[in-house]
């Protein structure tokens, strides 16, 4: 069965962020996820994750002004010195919270701007900071999002993202794999799973069309999940997922399809 960690950004929002770690707990999960923890300092954080013995398996590197919408600066042209402090302050939040994966958005590119310059810029600041989260112990993971929800993002396919991976390296470099983002953008979600097994670091869910939990939509969830351990993955599937309803009595489908 895939061990599945909480994205408390998503999850267990009737609570506070903070107190959302006890009740991932009291629930069952052994490992939580979120989005960005730089509101919150490292040492509440690490608090919690302690003291409900947590293991952290995934948080996002700083994404520019996410009011302005902003979805990260790796591809934005002449944001380099703010991509690099958003590495160094990610690398110590790893360090504090014992993170070993780290989500490098890639961004939405400025209309006027030429692909290949887009493509060059996320070239360069991927291996900057992939060479720099190896030496730290942390792997650094990309992710193609969806155009429904995320229109002009500059990653958008799993063979993309493979690509990019390749070209810096499997050693520096993972593939964060979206069933939800997947299936919207591609489908074939077991088909690309294989293909790409290699090189995936990190999965998440999340039923289609809605983004809500597993069995709230299209997806045949317990042949996902049954392939995923069929192919050898490991590692953490994480559940960013909006619950419909409340989130503890949305948790029923593990039962129905993860046993």
């Amino acid at each position: 069965m895939p061990r599945f960690a909480a994205n408390l950004s998503m999850m267990f929002n009737e609570l506070p962020f903070m107190d959302r770690f006890a009740a991932a707990a009291k629930a069952g999960f052994k490992g939580v996820e979120f989005l960005f923890p730089y509101e919150h300092p490292a040492t509440e954080i690490r608090k919690r994750l302690d003291d409900n013995s947590l293991t952290l398996a995934l948080f996002n590197m700083p994404p520019g002004d996410w009011s302005k919408g902003e979805r990260g600066l790796a591809s934005l042209p002449g944001r380099q010195g703010e991509f690099r402090d958003g590495v160094k302050r990610s690398l110590d939040y790893a360090a504090a919270l014992g993170g070993k994966l780290m989500h490098c958005m890639a961004g939405i590119v400025p209309s006027g701007v030429p692909p290949v310059t887009a493509a060059s810029l996320y070239a360069a600041n991927l291996a900057w900071a992939a060479e720099r989260a190896m030496a730290a112990g942390v792997k650094l993971v990309i992710e193609p999002i969806n155009h429904r929800d995320m229109p002009g993002y500059f990653l958008n396919t799993q063979a993309q993202g493979a690509a990019v991976v390749e070209a810096i390296g499997r050693d520096r470099l993972g593939l964060q794999f979206d069933v939800y983002h997947v299936q919207t953008t591609e489908g074939d979600i077991t088909k690309r799973m294989e293909q790409h097994m290699p090189l995936i670091a990190h999965m998440q869910i999340a039923d289609v069309p809605a983004r809500n939990e597993p069995g709230t939509g299209e997806i045949g969830w317990a042949f996902v999940f049954r392939r995923m351990d069929e192919l050898g993955y490991r590692g953490w599937v994480g559940c960013e997922y909006r619950p419909a309803g409340e989130t503890l009595a949305g948790l029923a489908w593990r039962d129905r399809f993860a046993t």
